[in-house]
């Protein structure tokens, strides 16, 4: 069962990238000249993206994805580009929209549906794959352990997500960020160490099955985030 604490967090993020932040989201994840320290973002996330689907099958004919807080679509097209039937699903309509105007109209063998909605929902059905790139950095560890753990079970192949390592220097790039106006602040991230969060895995018994595997951090500019692979075992 989904915490309480989970579906609070989960208002907050529809709010804030449906209404606050749409405008710069769509910016950030386009071609559009963006400030320096956003720049570094974009690069960060492009790097990330680049990973993620590097841990996925070259060939994904077949196959169903799970894009988990897809946000404006690059991860998702690209994963039907391979071949992939992609479900994805972001918390936040606008979102939701840009990346339906964004989709090419030949995927090829692929295939991409967009909605907006909660992507634990068991009507999203089962899937392949799992991707979930920085939708779960800003839930508590544990709710996102729980994530993780529901949707294991409807999930045959891997699951690849990203979470905010607890270091020093993201501390203070935190602390920075408390500086800009509060119209320009994301939802809080919530840090967790790599022992901390392989803990939480290891203790989730819905995950007995699933073991870490590949694992990478990405640091760039204002941009810190880490990949781990969990594979069907």
């Amino acid at each position: 069962m989904v915490k309480a604490s989970y579906q609070e967090r989960q208002a907050k993020i529809k709010t804030y990238f449906d209404r606050t932040a749409a405008d710069a989201w769509s910016k950030l994840t386009s071609d559009a000249k963006v400030s320096r320290i956003r720049a570094t973002v974009r690069a960060g996330r492009d790097d990330m993206r680049n990973t993620l689907l590097d841990w996925l099958p070259a060939d994904l004919t077949g196959k169903r994805l799970l894009d988990a807080g897809c946000g404006t679509g690059m991860l998702a097209v690209e994963a039907a580009r391979r071949g992939a039937e992609v479900v994805a699903i972001d918390v936040a309509p606008t979102l939701i929209e840009i990346a339906r105007e964004r989709t090419p109209t030949d995927l090829g063998a692929g295939s991409v549906t967009f909605q907006a909605g909660d992507m634990l929902d068991p009507a999203h059905g089962r899937f392949d794959h799992v991707v979930a790139m920085d939708s779960l950095i800003h839930y508590r560890p544990a709710d996102a352990v729980k994530v993780l753990a529901g949707l294991a079970e409807r999930t045959s192949g891997s699951m690849i997500f990203t979470f905010a390592p607890r270091t020093l220097p993201l501390t203070i790039m935190l602390a920075v960020g408390r500086l800009f106006p509060r119209s320009d602040r994301s939802p809080a991230i919530e840090p967790v160490s790599e022992g901390a969060l392989r803990k939480l895995l290891a203790a989730e018994p819905l995950l007995s099955c699933w073991k870490p595997q590949r694992t990478r951090r990405i640091v760039l500019g204002f941009y810190m985030s880490q990949a781990l692979e969990l594979v069907r075992v």
